[in-house]
């Protein structure tokens, strides 16, 4: 299974991040291109434990559930899935280039990092493993809405 922690792997979604721009248009999805861009920014910095968010209850319910359905194998995330309430992006508009140079940075930041366990607001504790999984299907599922 692919995970963001492998460096040919980050490489390959760095190269599909660059492909967008402001003109992309979604696939799916209520997102335009800058809300995407800025959702993947907060949801990253939330992977990587730059920004920190109190659990959910009702992650706490059933979180562990949806965490192993979503990374028993290579099927891609589901269109339309839902997204934690932090990170979702109301603002409808603003720099595609700059949002699109931060998330660059953050992916490239998974290469530098050493730590094993994350908390994430709904899946709660995760591995090292479990969390370079979710990393990459999150970009990936993006990617795949902007035609990436």
């Amino acid at each position: 299974m692919k995970t963001i922690f492998d460096k040919e792997t980050r490489d390959g979604l760095i190269t599909r991040i660059n492909l967008i721009n402001e003109n992309s248009q979604p696939q799916w999805g209520k997102m335009n291109v800058y809300q995407m861009l800025k959702h993947c920014t907060l949801s990253d910095e939330m992977y990587l434990g730059i920004t920190v968010y109190k659990r959910s209850f009702i992650g706490r319910l059933f979180g562990k559930v949806a965490l192993k359905s979503m990374i028993k194998d290579d099927s891609p995330v589901a269109k339309n899935s839902p997204t934690v309430p932090q990170c979702k992006v109301t603002e409808t508009g603003g720099d595609v280039e700059a949002q699109k140079k931060r998330w660059i940075e953050l992916v490239e930041e998974y290469g530098k990092i050493s730590k094993t366990d994350f908390e994430h607001t709904f899946f709660g504790k995760m591995t090292r493993e479990q969390m370079g999984q979710l990393a990459y299907k999150h970009v990936d599922h993006h990617l795949r809405q902007f035609s990436n």
